[in-house]
């Protein structure tokens, strides 16, 4: 015979701890208005029965939710887990639990989880759009809940933003190799719609400019994604072109770091007959093989950042509260995988 457990209510530890239901919610919510001894006689009943408050019954009576959500595009790249890693350090310094999900850079997984938080009534949303028309979060506004966008600068009217300058980032990771003496380049891009991956190569391409380059300088390698993978892939076209370049920036380091495995298993030293610049500075960055130049994003204060943000948009005094852009600036941080200089 099977039997099915009952949830403990804050009546049942009332009628145990014999006191009223209203002093058993001051013990939970404001113990300070309660006694010492009536607070532990409380608290003891609690303990014995296993009673856990309902957060639903809560956020009802609040009008909000302890609970903010972050969406991004790829868990398993180290930046995405390092801005999951700074957004959790603030979102619990201020009380608030975080939900992590993972879009893959589908637009359809995008839409089903948002409306998963509309459902939930989280607090806010720190988003990595993967919808590159945006029609998604057109959809989720009508909702109410604010949101941030990650990794991407948004419009006036679309909502607070956290990014960093990749313009910048790839004019940075060009200029170091030209600086090098390398005149033959490529750039591994990742998929056409990311606005990361544009900016990065019209970085580059201005970089170009700079050291008098035409734009025929740079080879683009296209990327089907930005993971290690697809940078292995795009390391053996690079050892199929007739003219190799000697200088190669990616997109991002796990595409760099698949380069990397390709040219080390055709023989091809890195940075002798190569050199390679990733961007984002992963911590394996450093503890590649060879350890690899990279354009480093600050990934922990773009997580921090976003969040203060949206604590800002939903807490006291948020109907004064006007859309802030912050755009960081990126810093280039060298290493083996591009030392040579020719």
């Amino acid at each position: 015979m099977t039997s099915t457990a009952r949830t403990v209510s804050i009546k049942d530890v009332a009628r145990e701890a014999g006191v009223s239901v209203g002093t058993v919610s001051n013990v939970i919510n404001q113990p300070e208005r309660v006694s010492v001894e009536t607070r532990q006689k409380v608290q003891r009943v609690i303990s014995g029965l296993g009673y856990v408050r309902s957060e639903h019954a809560r956020q009802l009576r609040a009008g909000h939710s302890r609970m903010m959500a972050l969406l991004v595009l790829d868990m398993g790249n180290p930046f995405f887990v390092d801005i999951a890693r700074g957004a959790e350090r603030a979102a619990r310094a201020a009380g608030l639990g975080v939900m992590v999900c993972n879009s893959g850079q589908n637009p359809q997984d995008e839409a089903d989880y948002l409306a998963l938080f509309v459902e939930q009534r989280v607090r806010g949303v720190l988003v990595t759009p993967a919808d590159p028309g945006g029609r998604n979060l057109r959809e989720f506004r009508r909702h109410g809940i604010p949101f941030v966008l990650v990794d991407r600068v948004a419009g006036d009217d679309d909502g607070c933003s956290v990014s960093v300058d990749d313009v910048v980032g790839g004019a940075l990771a060009i200029r170091h190799l030209t600086a090098a003496g390398h005149r033959t380049l490529a750039y591994v891009s990742g998929p056409g719609h990311l606005t990361q991956v544009q900016d990065r190569r019209a970085g580059a391409l201005a970089a170009l400019t700079e050291a008098g380059l035409p734009p025929e300088a740079l080879q683009e390698i296209p990327a089907a994604s930005l993971d290690v993978a697809a940078g292995r892939d795009a390391g053996a076209r690079l050892l199929g072109l007739a003219q190799r370049p000697t200088g190669i920036f990616c997109a991002n380091d796990l595409l760099a770091l698949g380069v990397l495995q390709s040219l080390y298993t055709a023989g091809v030293r890195v940075p002798d007959d190569m050199a390679i610049v990733g961007y984002d500075d992963i911590e394996f960055a450093a503890a590649a093989t060879v350890p690899l130049t990279s354009v480093r994003q600050p990934a922990l204060t773009i997580g921090a950042k976003a969040t203060e943000l949206l604590l800002r948009e939903t807490g006291e005094g948020s109907h004064d509260h006007r859309h802030e852009h912050v755009i960081l600036q990126p810093e280039l941080v060298v290493r083996q995988s591009s030392l040579t200089l020719r």
